[in-house]
């Protein structure tokens, strides 16, 4: 198995790196995966409560579970790994981060250069009259008094604004996360089982055109065999001992403070 250092060495010699996240890296901020066996998915069904057609056939159902997972998420802190992404980006280190994560914890860490390609909770829209954009602040004050939000303009349940099972990917973020993968000189897989498709397929795109992947994460991947490092840790810890290699941790304590 690959060391921080020899990732530190990877990323000054190929970088800036794109990195993509997934669950793994905020589980360390005490969010529960999904997958796993004590994961969101070994309590619920996700075709009930996180399809479309769950939510068209059934909002109110949706939120009931929703509702609370948004005040969850928004309870938990960045942990030392999204800082340390934040702060080797502030280094020109990193590129941007590409996230499977709806929880915001990178852009909260300080990250700017962040593609969310499975949505985000700040964000809502109306599937009746399209409307889109309605804040946080707005759900948020809404759901004091009632089980779902509804859309300001015509009344409609507003559906939350993360990629559901039996919906597309955002096709301008996913545009930019496959641009990314082929542009960069290393990929960074970070806390993502890399089995999800089809952000799974971008670090293909990275190898494809001639860049390096590198993977942390506490299990396998699939892409273990074809990267050039592959450290077996927590992200917190790795990425904090590689922006310390490379001379961003006085900005990584800065953030911290």
């Amino acid at each position: 198995m690959g060391t921080a250092h020899q990732l530190a060495s990877l990323v000054e010699e190929r970088g800036p790196a794109v990195v993509l996240t997934g669950a793994g890296i905020s589980t360390e901020s005490g969010i529960p995966d999904f997958r796993s066996v004590s994961g969101i998915w070994a309590e619920v069904d996700p075709f009930e409560v996180a399809s479309i057609d769950a939510f068209r056939r059934d909002p109110l159902r949706v939120w009931r579970w929703y509702a609370p997972r948004i005040a969850s998420l928004l309870s938990a802190e960045p942990n030392p790994g999204h800082l340390a992404l934040a702060a080797l980006e502030r280094a020109g280190h990193v590129r941007s981060v590409v996230t499977q994560n709806i929880d915001t914890l990178h852009t909260r860490a300080g990250s700017v250069d962040v593609v969310e390609v499975h949505g985000s909770i700040e964000r809502f829209h109306c599937l009746r009259c399209e409307r889109v954009g309605a804040a946080l602040d707005e759900v948020l004050e809404q759901l004091d008094t009632r089980e779902a939000p509804v859309c300001a303009e015509c009344g409609s349940i507003l559906k939350p604004g993360v990629v559901m099972f039996g919906e597309l990917l955002p096709v301008a973020a996913f545009e930019r996360a496959e641009r990314l993968a082929r542009e960069a000189g290393v990929l960074i897989g970070v806390g993502s089982s890399l089995q999800v498709w089809p952000v799974a397929g971008l670090p293909s795109e990275t190898i494809r055109a001639g860049g390096a992947v590198a993977i942390v994460n506490e299990e396998p991947t699939p892409y273990d065999d074809e990267a050039s490092v592959v450290v077996r840790g927590r992200a917190g810890d790795v990425l904090a001992d590689v922006a310390q290699i490379l001379g961003a941790l006085p900005n990584l304590a800065d953030a911290a403070t």
